[in-house]
């Protein structure tokens, strides 16, 4: 017997005679049980397609950085945003790309307040950009730090001149925000409030819109914007809202006061709630009654005629 004999190979070795043993607690049994439906190619991590996906993701978010930094891109706009002090954070300067008066200056500047200097292939400022209209330079901003509206009137009391304040009721586009806050500056405006929601933010599209003078006139957001207009009218500012169906023309109103301009979104105009809090709502003449105008260029045609009047 194996147990007996002495013959080579027929000697069981010292632990493994038979008998209870340890169990597997159900280890076994359990990876015999099923798992479910396999899940999407793109969902597994190391499959091929979800690499891709991954890839295609980081490729759509292009020049949004993980700290919420934003790009501005272009010749103009960058020597803009650095002639106006705008808080960047580094200059991206393509390889090879031509210089002149504008490039040479804005890295003149940037290199005078401080600011890196980045130089990169043309390929990799392509990707930063998203799409590529950048000239061959490109400016790092970070997020823009907004005011407060108390802030916005207490600044406009502190000037000699009267309040002129412009409140934007749900402008979408960043590029109308842009363009409104450089009227704003040109026209001596004491600054903009727009909606803490449902409205444009102050963008790397708004910076290079406004060319720089969003670094000038303060923007500040307001949570509840009616309730804004309510508290600066109990202020004694008159709130003028601008509309296409005005009941008067702006040239008809005397905005030589502390004034309130509201300018209402590019499609539905001002909001019910919003221009009942107006005190006035004016339309701008035209000579043709079928045209209209964007909402920046009407809001610089109404602070250019409050800018007139209070000339004269």
């Amino acid at each position: 017997m194996p147990g007996n004999s002495r013959r080579r190979g027929a000697v069981r070795k010292p632990g493994t005679k038979k008998g209870p043993a340890v169990g597997s607690g159900g280890v076994r049994r359990r990876g015999l049980e099923g798992r479910g439906a396999t899940p999407p190619a793109h969902l597994r991590a190391n499959h091929p397609a979800a690499k891709r996906a991954a890839a295609k993701e980081k490729s759509r978010r292009g020049a949004k950085k993980t700290d919420d930094t934003e790009l501005v891109l272009g010749r103009n706009p960058v020597l803009e945003c650095l002639r106006a002090g705008v808080p960047a954070t580094a200059l991206y300067v393509a390889l090879g790309a031509e210089a002149d008066e504008r490039l040479t200056e804005s890295v003149r500047r940037a290199a005078d307040s401080g600011i890196p200097i980045l130089e990169l292939p043309r390929a990799d400022l392509d990707r930063l950009s998203a799409n590529g209209l950048h000239q061959g330079i490109a400016l790092q901003v970070p997020p823009y730090g907004y005011a407060h509206p108390d802030d916005l009137l207490a600044a406009a009391r502190d000037d000699s001149s009267p309040a002129l304040l412009v409140a934007l009721d749900n402008i979408s586009d960043p590029r109308n925000l842009g363009a409104i806050v450089r009227s704003v500056a040109a026209f001596g405006g004491h600054g903009v409030v727009i909606p803490q929601r449902r409205s444009a933010a102050v963008t790397a599209v708004a910076w290079r819109t406004s060319a720089g003078a969003a670094a000038r006139v303060p923007v500040a957001r307001a949570t509840n914007l009616n309730r804004t207009l309510r508290d600066w009218a109990a202020a004694g500012l008159q709130v003028i809202g601008l509309d296409a169906g005005g009941d008067t023309t702006v040239d008809q109103l005397d905005t030589t006061g502390d004034v309130v301009i509201v300018v209402g979104s590019e499609g539905k105009g001002l909001s019910r709630l919003v221009r009942e809090n107006c005190d006035a709502v004016v339309s701008i003449p035209m000579a043709c009654a079928t045209e209209s105008l964007n909402a920046a260029v009407a809001a610089g045609v109404v602070l250019a005629e409050v800018a007139r009047q209070r000339r004269r």
